[in-house]
């Protein structure tokens, strides 16, 4: 499964002075990885030009970064689900949380195990604060593919060694079934010798 942090907006400042510099905790069951803290991005129009800045310090932050998580295959009713917590990086402080947005993965991975690739296009999750109140959102893009000897029903063999499998049979059983079916062919024509010469012999 890869996730695409692409940036957030309208997150809350808990900075009395300055402002915050965001980053981002992502979390798939015992997983976590973290991004890097987020960088702004200040537009200054001059005619009908616009220039893009970017540097630490943000509300409205931008990371365009991607993280990788492994998926084994769901079992019983087990809930899957992405965390993303918004945490403010402060240098000699302990770091604010700023808030989480929860994202399912019931559905993605049903699909993807269908399939072989499902995808959550690029969306907007709402940010729950720590006083459970909506305070920002976050763009968030998920791509979750399996590998190519995974099916819905579950883990098969792979290819290389169903091959191996196949090939150790044949060096097995490969002169058994040669013999067999030379000796099925003796017996066929055996049967259809006597039955011919009973067929002739009769009044």
């Amino acid at each position: 499964m890869e996730v695409t942090v692409v940036g957030a907006r309208n997150l809350k400042n808990t900075e009395l002075f300055g402002k915050v510099d965001p980053y981002v905790v992502i979390q798939y069951k015992n997983e976590e990885q973290k991004s890097t803290t987020g960088r702004r991005q200040i537009s200054k129009c001059g005619l009908r030009c616009c220039v893009c800045l970017r540097g630490q310090g943000s509300k409205r932050p931008v990371w365009n970064e991607k993280f990788k998580f492994k998926v084994e295959y769901p079992k019983g009713d087990e809930q899957h689900k992405l965390l993303l917590k918004i945490m403010d990086n402060d240098a000699f402080t302990e770091h604010d949380y700023l808030g989480q947005a929860t994202i399912y993965l019931k559905e993605l991975f049903e699909q993807g195990f269908e399939n072989g690739k499902a995808e959550l296009r690029t969306q907007k999750y709402r940010i729950v604060s720590s006083n459970q109140t909506y305070h920002g959102e976050i763009q968030v893009g998920i791509t979750f593919t399996t590998n190519r000897w995974q099916s819905s029903s579950g883990p098969k063999l792979r290819p290389d060694w169903t091959k191996n499998f196949q090939a150790r049979q044949n060096k097995l059983y490969g002169p058994y079934w040669a013999m067999k079916k030379r000796h099925d062919g003796i017996s066929a024509r055996l049967v259809r010798g006597k039955m011919n010469y009973i067929c002739q012999t009769r009044p």
